[in-house]
Order: C-alpha cells, then structure tokens, then sequence
C-alpha cells in the first residue's frame, strides 16, 4: 500500500458500502496493491443487502451464461449490460468468488447462492480481502459534496477527504434531494423510483386466502402490454410471488405514474381463456360431480372453492346444472380475476430503485464519467435494474470490476 504524509489522501475513495463499493476497491487492490483506497459508508452497517438478500443466503447471481440472455432480465440497462456482460458475467462472477474460496451452488430456479447457505460468508469473504489489501473503511461517512480542483476534495459529515479518482457505488435513494451531490458533478439523474415491490389490494377479498398460492400464474396491468408469469401468492396485504415482483420492475415507470393505483388481473393457471372454457363446458356436459369437490386446472382446494362462490355457484351443484352465465363467470375469474391495486409493499434492506446516473454519461468500456474524468460509477448509482433472482448484484459485480480495470489501467498509465 503507498504511503502518503497526508493521511486524509487516497489514491481511491469508494463512496457505497454495498456489494459494488466493495467488489470494486477489493478488484482494484488486487490489480495495483499500491493503490491506498477509502470506502465510505453513510450508515453504521456495511454490505447490508448482502447480508439480507435470498431470505439470509444472498442470492450471489444467476445460472444464465450467455450475455446476451442475461442482459434480457434488465428492465433498465439492458443495451449497456449486454456490452459488460462480454467482460464480466455470471461465470466469471462464480469462478471470482470460487478463487477466494467460497464455493457456490446453483439451485433448481436457477438462482446461485453458497454452499453455505449463509449470506455471512460472502460478508466474511470482503471484509478479509479489505483487512488483506489494507483498505480503509470509515462508517456514517455521508458524503455532502464533491468538489473537483486539483484533486477531489469530498466533504462528508464526519471530515474532508482528497483523493485523485472516485468510485460512486451508493445507490438505492429513496429521495432525489439524496443525488443532488452528484448532479452537481454536472450528471443528469434519472429520478429514482421503486422497483421490486408488492402490490397492496384496496378491497382485501382474498385476505380469507392468504398464504395460497399457484406455481404456474400469470399477472397482467390492466390496459397496458405489462405482464409477467410464474408462481403468484396471495398475502394479507394483497398479492406478491415471482410473478409480481418481477412485474413490478418492468412495469416500474408506469405504475409510478400511476401513482401505484390501477388494476391487476391474475390468471391463475397457464391456459389461455378459450381452453378454460372449453374444459369447463366439456365438465358440464359430462361430469355429474359436485363442482366444489372437483378442483380444476390444479388449483388449490381453497381458492377454487373461492372462485365458485364468487361466480354464483351453489356449494351443492353439480357440473351438469351450470348455466352458461356461470360457467362465463367462472372462466373471467380464473383466467382474468380482477384486484384493485392502491398502493406498494416494498423490503427496505431490500429496497431497489430505477434511476440514477444516465448511462449515456457513462464510458462503458471503463465506467468513468464522460462529465468527470477520475470519477467512475458502478452498481445502483447507475440507471441500471434487474429482476429479482441474484440480477441486480451481478450488475453490481459487472459494473464494479469494469470500473476496477479502468482504475487501474488509469493509475498505470
């Protein structure tokens, strides 16, 4: 590590004490150990997505190999991530973490959490690649303003720091005021809105259902192209699963302009309307059974039996006595079942945002500043988003390790 007599200088300051914050300094340290590098974190708790992330397992990335398919589970970044995805993807990110020896495994989703189930062991992994490389790391350092003279002077609540490059990787504001210090770097900043949410249902029908749920669904926002398959789960607050979180990063901008009030229609099978139909005009013509005691399309017990009564059916009927009213009723309900939507539930440790750093402001090739030469950008200070399923921390990761090299090379030369 390169001594300075100024002890408030740096080679590297890392503002974020995120997953990007750190994969940069570590990725930096490792290509130049000259290198004196500062993280500064704005709370009092370092890397605490990672340590939330995958219900406590941090959910690393995903088992999707090709850059191209990867850069598809982008609502926002897409074009630029297909491009870094060539440098660093999913396989180097396992291959990363397996040369510090953490191994990972891939799970049946997909998903790639590791081996330890243990989110702690990818915290445990940095914190001693830091210790190793002798990267200083300060807590409840909120950076104020960054000023740019012969060096970059940066101001934070706790003291005044130089240094001659910067890596931005802070990010999940809930606010805009919180991006004003780096507008003033002269960056335009996309207004950061939520993304990854549930949705919170106004009329609470199905509160009586909560916790069922259906493997093979699909959500759609009414009036709009939105829609999303996959599992879907009924909660107390309304609804949420796979297939609504990841429609409410796609369907981020506009439901935000909606002020989060709109409706959703969930089907709750993976049939289109006219095979529902058509099973349950087969069933009436044929079946003599009681309809309540013969679930269809695999539903669950309880919330077919929902579905009957709110289509007008009497416990005690059997198919054959359905009228063609009820059996229309029945197939709205199952393939368009309507929820009145007023409102988001979103996971704070969790909380991710769309918005941030424009990327066309941004050298992809190096993630430095075109605005700010010596000022890089990785993680969620970027417009960049993902579905949920590891995508957002391999963005991290990517960004973080392109922005590394650019460092590097930069100091180098």
């Amino acid at each position: 590590m390169q001594k300075h007599p100024d002890q408030s200088f740096y080679d590297l300051i890392v503002v974020g004490g995120g997953a990007a914050g750190f994969f940069g300094a570590i990725n930096a340290a490792q290509l130049n150990s000259k290198l004196r590098i500062l993280i500064l974190e704005k709370t009092s708790k370092l890397l605490s997505k990672v340590k939330v992330s995958g219900g406590g397992r941090c959910n690393v990335t995903h088992e999707c190999w090709d850059p191209v398919a990867l850069s598809k589970h982008y609502p926002r970044g897409q074009r630029a991530l297909k491009n870094i995805f060539y440098s660093f993807q999913a396989t180097e990110t396992v291959s990363w973490f397996e040369k510090q020896g953490v191994k990972l495994k891939v799970e049946a989703d997909g998903r790639i959490f590791p081996e330890s189930n243990n989110s702690q062991t990818i915290i445990d992994c940095f914190l001693s690649l830091t210790q190793k490389f002798g990267i200083e790391i300060k807590l409840n350092s909120e950076v104020i303003s960054i000023e740019k003279q012969k060096r970059f002077h940066l101001q934070t609540k706790s003291g005044a720091y130089e240094a001659d490059k910067i890596l931005i990787a802070s990010g999940g504001y809930s606010k805009p005021e919180n991006y004003q210090w780096l507008a003033s770097l002269g960056h335009q900043i996309i207004a950061p809105i939520p993304s990854l949410f549930t949705f919170n249902d106004s009329v609470k029908e199905f509160t009586s259902l909560m916790g069922v749920a259906v493997p093979n669904g699909e959500v759609r926002i009414a009036g709009t192209k939105f829609s999303q398959a996959g599992a879907v789960l009924i909660t107390h607050w309304g609804l949420s699963g796979p297939a609504v979180i990841k429609l409410s990063a796609w369907a981020a901008e506009d439901l935000y302009q909606k002020n989060y009030s709109f409706i959703a229609l969930v089907n709750w099978t993976s049939l289109n309307e006219e095979d529902i139909r058509t099973t349950l005009m087969t069933l009436k013509a044929e079946d003599k059974k009681l309809m309540f005691n013969s679930a269809q399309f695999e539903l669950p017990k309880r919330l077919w039996e929902f579905l009957c009564d709110k289509a007008g059916v009497e416990e005690r009927k059997p198919w054959s006595d359905l009228s063609n009213k009820q059996i229309n009723k029945l197939t709205e309900l199952i393939f368009a079942c309507p929820f009145n939507i007023k409102g988001k539930t979103t996971f704070k440790e969790e909380f991710v945002t769309c918005g941030g750093v424009a990327l066309e402001e941004v050298d992809l090739q190096t993630m430095q500043s075109k605005k700010m030469p010596g000022v890089f950008f990785a993680g969620e200070a970027l417009n960049i988003d993902g579905e949920t399923g590891g995508f957002n921390f391999q963005s991290a990761w990517s960004t973080a390790w392109v922005a590394a090299n650019g460092i590097a090379i930069e100091r180098n030369s």
